[in-house]
């Protein structure tokens, strides 16, 4: 709606992106406000090593083969269309009767959709990951800690019941599904496992995320605990870089990595975030450390979110580009859905990014890796990639959206 006399709008409707923008500062809204965080259920500093979880024969064998893999993405929720989550369940479940199985599952946040909801939790999380016979840890997203006018529940107790037990048991929210209630001691908290640390963050429920003192004053310390032979990654739901209109990144989450680094004297050899949905892999330098920065939040939930456009082609944006002096967009695939395998040994990180069939493709399509990167723990460098694609031969960088139809 036009004011008369000045001729400016009264009315906010979404706007197209002025131009290649990677990071904004988020203005938060009254319809998405900061909710309190619930009390924690264990001790600081808020850890859990795999051996409380797998057992110490199992994660012997894992130090004893020398790596280990597992899975990770975000924001899966299959509701209203259950289609893509499922698929990307069966192929992760299929991972694990491979040669070299997920030891877990690390989820990215948004893991049920839209408020918390406890209904949600047998449909959108238990029921679609029946099959997947290994551990799932977990970090909340924004649509985890929101609350719903009328909700009966405070924000993130759902969560809490199936992620933050005092002892695992059986939750009602599982129904007939054999799995136990994550035995985490916080919303944000630090898992330790063979090769690997891993410090997640809540990042709460405004667009661009939120972050109290404490649990930025939590991360500095954790960083600078981890320890110094095994690969660091820090894991949030909000980006702190994103190519897609719908989500584009937030500099409120670069600012608290940027201070929590400086304060610990620590670099994340990785950064994993969601929120978006599609799979985008950046190259960010940090004191001299080439550091991937990855969004994988096309865990399930229907609505895919493509790249913007570039301007100066009106076409899809070409990559590698460079975002900034210090930041480049190697890759990404806005198209299909899909999860990240990571493989952790005392030398190197690495990733594949399996996009899994669209209720379009043919009958009989099987997932396959779109995107694969080595990170060197000793030089701090990424190895050069090697080209995969459809065929395992050609690499593709996906940006274009296929056409589908929706209930």
């Amino acid at each position: 709606m036009a004011n008369p006399a000045s001729g400016e709008f009264l009315y906010t409707f979404p706007a197209p992106p002025s131009g290649l923008q990677a990071q904004q500062y988020h203005r938060q809204f009254p319809a998405q406000p900061r909710q309190p965080l619930p009390s924690p259920t264990g001790l600081l500093p808020y850890r859990v090593a795999l051996e409380q979880v797998l057992g110490a024969g199992p994660v012997a064998a894992i130090r004893r083969s020398g790596q280990m893999t597992f899975h990770t993405v975000g924001d899966t929720g299959g509701i209203n269309y259950p289609f893509d989550q499922h698929e990307v369940a069966l192929a992760m479940s299929a991972d694990l009767a491979s040669g070299q199985p997920s030891a877990f599952f690390y989820h990215l946040g948004d893991v049920v959709y839209y408020n918390g909801e406890r209904t949600s939790y047998y449909p959108q999380f238990y029921e679609p990951y029946q099959d997947y016979h290994a551990p799932i840890f977990a970090i909340p997203g924004n649509h985890d800690g929101d609350v719903a006018t009328g909700a009966p529940d405070p924000s993130l107790a759902t969560f809490v019941d199936n992620f933050c037990a005092v002892q695992p048991h059986r939750t009602a929210e599982a129904q007939e599904v054999a799995r136990d209630a994550m035995i985490q001691p916080n919303v944000y908290w630090t898992l330790q496992a063979p090769f690997v640390t891993v410090v997640g963050l809540y990042t709460n429920c405004p667009e661009g995320g939120y972050v109290d003192g404490e649990q930025a004053t939590w991360l500095e310390r954790e960083l600078a605990a981890a320890p110094k032979n095994v690969a660091l990654i820090v894991a949030l739901h909000h980006p702190i870089y994103s190519l897609s209109g719908a989500h584009i990144g937030s500099q409120q989450m670069d600012a608290l990595l940027t201070d929590a680094i400086q304060v610990s004297g620590r670099v994340p050899d990785a950064i994993f975030t969601a929120h978006v949905h599609n799979y985008q892999r950046y190259t960010d330098t940090i004191q001299s450390h080439q550091v991937p920065v990855i969004v994988a939040g096309a865990g399930g939930y229907w609505h895919q979110h493509p790249l913007i456009k570039d301007p100066k082609t009106g076409g899809p944006i070409a990559a590698p580009f460079r975002v900034d002096q210090t930041t480049t967009l190697e890759t990404y695939c806005d198209d299909r859905h899909g999860y990240l395998r990571v493989t952790v040994s005392t030398q190197s990180i690495a990733g594949e990014y399996v996009a899994v069939a669209g209720a379009h493709d043919p009958p009989g399509t099987n997932p396959n890796v779109v995107d694969r990167w080595t990170l060197d723990l000793a030089s701090h460098k990424l190895r050069p990639a090697k080209a995969v694609g459809s065929n395992g031969s050609k690499r593709t960088t996906t940006g274009r959206r296929r056409p589908r139809a929706r209930p």
